[in-house]
């Protein structure tokens, strides 16, 4: 194992690379100078604990290669803390606009309740906990999707050594749906809610822009105004494909909205409570309206999904429109579980202008 060294553009200080070939990228720095003339003892020091610690990096770099092909692996390439390592996979593997790996690790932290977990101790009796915690604390698809991430970094930590077995093969991911089905709003019920006053305007006004545009709450309550030019929005969700933000054209009424709320202060188009509270704001709203259903913010998401179906617009579009890459959650999920209007369904059906003889009565 060679180390090359290179003086910089000043000269003054020298840095060392590791040598492992003459192809691109086999030069990787060290991240290690020293000073080339030091000028006081501070820099004598530095040079000496430099070059020290220089002499570690080349020994493990050593043992690093002498152990390709065996199944040792260099006790330094081990986190002790393996949520050290969990984190170091979300950083690694973090996407703009997905946030189950993030959360995953952050629900993980809550079940565990401490800030110190051995590889040892992560056991397939433990991984069936952190799943059934999953599952009485969500419903519907997240249970399932915080615990699928949870699967892949112990996949990556098999395969890096810390487990002879993976500890979740046989676990696995499970999804809670939910017993109540959600409800959502009709087109008479938008116009509703349109002419119906609210305690709270920034709320109702994050609501309806919600039902024009397909945003979770999560998206809107950091919407900022920068992110909408014109008639169109640009939003947090990055498309997989071109790595690009999906972008919305404002329906009017969500326009309207856009214009009334762009002299905020704070940078943001709403300034809203937490999502408790603006549900409490929505329970009573709905109150003072004719429309008699369990409403939350979500369902805001779904309306929109469905009453773009009304219209026959196909699944793609309403899966880019709400952000996803698939169709998958638009055919399972976003979708009409209760006829518009039962009489006009039912009345498709064929009915002579005579009826026969036996239904006579």
């Amino acid at each position: 194992m060679n180390l090359l060294k290179r003086k910089n553009a000043k000269g003054d200080k020298t840095y060392y690379y590791y040598d492992f070939g003459r192809g691109k990228g086999q030069r990787p720095a060290t991240g290690i100078f020293v000073y080339t003339k030091p000028k006081d003892q501070t820099q004598k020091n530095h040079n000496k604990q430099a070059l020290a610690l220089l002499e570690v990096k080349k020994s493990q770099a050593i043992i690093e290669q002498l152990s390709i092909g065996t199944a040792y692996i260099p006790p330094h390439k081990f986190k002790d803390n393996f949520l050290d390592y969990y984190e170091e996979y979300v950083n690694t593997h973090r996407r703009d606009g997905n946030r189950h790996l993030q959360n995953s690790l952050n629900q993980f932290r809550l079940f565990l309740d401490t800030k110190f977990i051995s590889p040892m101790d992560i056991t397939e009796v433990l991984c069936k906990n952190f799943r059934r915690y999953l599952l009485d604390k969500y419903t519907g698809e997240t249970p399932s999707d915080y615990y699928t991430r949870f699967k892949w970094v112990l996949a990556a930590a098999t395969s890096d050594g810390y487990f002879r077995v993976n500890p979740t093969e046989k676990v696995t991911a499970k999804s809670n749906p939910s017993v109540r089905l959600k409800e959502h709003l009709e087109v008479s019920e938008y116009l509703e809610l349109l002419n119906t006053p609210c305690t709270n305007e920034e709320v109702k006004d994050a609501f309806i822009f919600c039902c024009y545009t397909g945003l979770r709450w999560v998206d809107v309550k950091q919407l900022r105004i920068e992110q909408i030019n014109g008639p169109t929005l640009r939003t947090r969700i990055i498309q997989a494909k071109t790595g690009l933000p999906v972008t919305l054209t404002l329906h009017p009424i969500a326009h309207i909205i856009v214009n009334k709320r762009r002299e905020s202060a704070t940078g943001l188009l709403f300034r809203l409570p937490t999502a408790d509270g603006a549900n409490k704001v929505l329970a009573k709203w709905f109150s003072a309206t004719k429309i008699d259903k369990y409403i939350t913010w979500s369902c805001a998401r779904l309306s929109f999904a469905i009453l773009l179906k009304d219209k026959l617009v196909d699944d793609p579009t309403i899966a880019y429109l709400m952000g996803h890459s698939t169709t998958k959650q638009i055919q399972k999920t976003y979708k009409r579980h209760r006829p518009a209007d039962q009489q006009t369904t039912i009345g498709q059906l064929p009915t002579p202008e005579l009826l026969p003889y036996f239904l006579n009565i």
